[in-house]
């Protein structure tokens, strides 16, 4: 009965808690205790069962003392003692026959539901059992395509990463190994830091501005750089520009002045002349000639170059070029293995541009099938787009594709790519036009040849946008690049 009464506080018993919420683990100790309450009831219930067998052995050892009893009573007895010893007999057998009938309904209650209440669980347990693998087994095949796609994407991520740190490695090395006197294009012809020789009553003093000059008007401008306390310089200009009018720009000679990389100016506005000191020889060198010294003019050679290269490439021959790389790739090539991801032979490719692009080629020139292996032919074709000196998509246009593409709308970003196309000038948007209808095919092949859509945005991305300025920023929005190249294949009919 206490057991019985403990079970049952038991199972009225309620958790009282902060707040209007329980925790899990409330919930679950809970719970728990309700269900050790259970046990306790369950147990006192087959206690009872064993009740119908200890009546029955009292029953039993009661009816058969008084039995051997009443045998051994003497026939002598007086009438009235024998018939009250009859009556007793009578009902001590009646207590036992009736202690025998329960229990031998307990005995069958019990034979009985062990059919089934053991089953009963046994089932439970191996249908539960069954259900899980099954369940696990229709989840694992809902879950494959979600698997699949995931392990897709990894491999995608991880060749993005590759290809994306190769590419800033390579820009790196680049711009390690580049001139620090490098100049990125400006509205100036000439812009940076030089010092200025002030006369002070004492002597002379050396003072650092910020100068900008411009051929075309000759107007030459310095600002005095901020100064922080303890001569440390910010590089931040807060004074007015002075603005002068070049009239000639010298060299100074080493053996006149105790600094190095001096060259003097006069201007209209000023008279004598001012000294200025550049940042080492080369920088000085690219002052004076902006301002027509007497260096040698070597920076507009070097630009000439470029844009006559570039006007060279982006014509006839290159539009030919390119065409017939591709026919060569869809007629023969385009399920092979690693198309555009694995590089020809350097020497090849060397010769093959050679002879393309000779001066003395045609510009129609065919492209011989059985002298260039196809590995070559793709190598042509990112070659041949990597060398033009602003590349196909333009620099001006280069921001506001990675501005685009790092919207989190992707309506935005194809609304966006497509107004920005169709902003290129006509060759450039041709020449895309040509490239991307080919790289949707290829894409289409990727069960074959691995290029997808992903791939080959990490392979075309650098190849078909660079930033004009080699920077940090730069190296940053290279993994944008990739997924300019991306929106323009699997978008490519409605951009």
């Amino acid at each position: 009965m206490a057991v019985q009464k403990f079970s049952q506080s038991l199972q009225d018993f309620q958790f009282e808690c902060i707040g209007d919420a329980e925790t899990d683990d409330e919930i679950n100790i809970a719970q728990s205790l309700k269900e050790f309450a259970r046990l306790l009831i369950a147990v006192e219930e087959e206690r009872r069962r064993l009740d119908g067998k200890k009546k029955f052995d009292k029953e039993s050892e009661k009816y058969y003392s008084i039995l051997e009893k009443h045998l051994n009573l003497s026939a002598k007895k007086k009438e009235s003692h024998l018939q009250d010893a009859d009556t007793q007999i009578d009902r001590e057998h009646q207590n036992f026959y009736e202690a025998s009938l329960e229990y031998v309904f307990k005995i069958q209650e019990v034979q009985e539901k062990k059919k089934f209440e053991f089953v009963e669980p046994l089932l439970a347990f191996l249908q539960g059992l069954f259900t899980f693998y099954h369940e696990g087994y229709e989840l694992a095949q809902e879950f494959a395509p979600y698997k699949q796609q995931l392990q897709f994407n990894l491999q995608n991520t991880r060749n993005n990463f590759e290809s994306t740190r190769q590419e800033v490695e390579r820009l790196m090395q680049r711009m390690k190994s580049a001139n620090q006197d490098y100049r990125p294009p400006s509205q100036w012809t000439m812009e940076g830091y030089l010092y200025v020789q002030e006369k002070r009553p004492l002597g002379f003093t050396w003072v650092k501005h910020y100068c900008t000059y411009d051929k075309g008007t000759k107007t030459f401008t310095m600002s005095i750089a901020e100064t922080k306390s303890g001569g440390k310089v910010n590089g931040l200009v807060t004074s007015s520009p002075e603005i002068f009018k070049l009239k000639s720009c010298i060299r100074r000679k080493t053996d006149s002045i105790d600094k190095r990389f001096c060259f003097d100016i006069e201007v209209f506005e000023r008279p004598g002349i001012i000294t200025l000191q550049a940042f080492s020889e080369s920088n000085r060198k690219l002052w004076l000639e902006a301002m027509d010294g007497k260096e040698p003019v070597r920076i507009f050679v070097i630009l000439f170059y470029f844009y006559s290269f570039m006007t060279l490439f982006l014509n006839e021959a290159g539009f030919n070029f390119v065409r017939k790389c591709i026919y060569a790739v869809e007629t023969r090539g385009i399920t092979i293995l690693g198309l555009y991801r694995i590089g020809g032979v350097n020497s090849k490719v060397q010769k093959l541009m050679n002879t393309i692009f000779s001066p003395k080629s045609p510009p129609d020139m065919d492209i011989d099938m059985e002298l260039w292996d196809n590995k070559t032919i793709t190598s042509g074709l990112k070659n041949y787009l990597r060398c033009l000196s602003e590349p196909l998509m333009t620099f001006k246009l280069h921001k506001d594709f990675i501005v685009a593409v790092k919207s989190d709308d992707q309506n935005y970003r194809v609304e966006a790519v497509h107004a920005l196309v169709h902003k290129l000038p006509e060759k450039n948007r041709e020449m895309l036009d040509i490239l991307i209808k080919h790289l949707v095919k290829v894409s289409l092949h990727s069960q074959q040849n691995l290029m997808t859509v992903s791939n080959l945005g990490v392979i075309f991305g650098p190849t078909l946008m660079r930033a004009q300025e080699e920077t940090v920023a730069a190296m940053m929005n290279i993994k944008f690049q990739n997924i300019v190249v991306e929106i323009l294949i699997e978008h490519y009919e409605k951009v």
